[in-house]
């Protein structure tokens, strides 16, 4: 993210939004209020909508940012992934994420281009990644039990587990690491430790 983010408050007027957007060739402010927290985001896009709309109906001018906002933010918090926050980029149509603390006052921002940064990883450093720090750090796999290959950000895994809950904490971790654009799952595993257990019962039972 970045933490040096221009913004406005809530009173301030339409046209020194505009400014501030053309002055920092930007595409959206984050609109704050005397906390500091979060009430919305105002874009270059609600800027020309709001006075068309104004225009269309004749209807008073947008004078405040308040005005114009898109409210409520669509915000993160600064533990989320970068895989989640593109996603929900893209699933919302929204070009940056303002990233708030647990009071929901503004601590930065994270943009496409921020997060496109991310994605610029190589896949050397992602195949280490996923076997250093998910498969032998977290699961406590030998680092040959699983065999990592990596193609334009895309993870393979393929091999043999001990147990069949590793398989899905195996690909979840490996999608939540940065630059990670998808996960191919070819792993097995030696014991079943989902299924039910069989009852003494059931298992005499003709």
């Amino acid at each position: 993210m970045t933490r040096n983010v221009v913004q406005v408050r809530r009173t301030t007027p339409f046209k020194e939004v505009v400014r501030l957007l053309d002055r920092h060739r930007i595409s959206g402010v984050p609109v704050l209020d005397d906390d500091d927290k979060v009430l919305g985001v105002v874009s270059g896009t609600d800027l020309v909508r709001a006075q068309a709309h104004r225009a269309g109906h004749d209807t008073a001018p947008a004078v405040t940012a308040a005005d114009v906002m898109s409210s409520p933010a669509i915000t993160v918090h600064p533990e989320q992934t970068v895989p989640d926050a593109a996603r929900l980029m893209e699933r919302r149509g929204i070009e940056r994420l303002p990233v708030v603390d647990e009071e929901d006052r503004l601590i930065g921002i994270a943009t496409r281009r921020d997060l496109l940064r991310v994605f610029l990883r190589t896949d050397d450093d992602i195949r280490h990644q996923v076997t250093e720090e998910v498969l032998v750090g977290a699961l406590g796999l030998p680092a040959e039990a699983v065999h990592v290959s990596v193609r334009d950000g895309v993870v393979t895994l393929a091999g043999r587990v001990e147990l069949r809950s590793q398989v899905p904490e195996a690909v979840h971790a490996a999608w939540r690491l940065e630059g990670v654009v998808g996960v191919m799952n070819a792993l097995t595993f030696r014991i079943d430790d989902c299924a039910p257990p069989v009852t003494a019962g059931r298992a005499g039972a003709r």
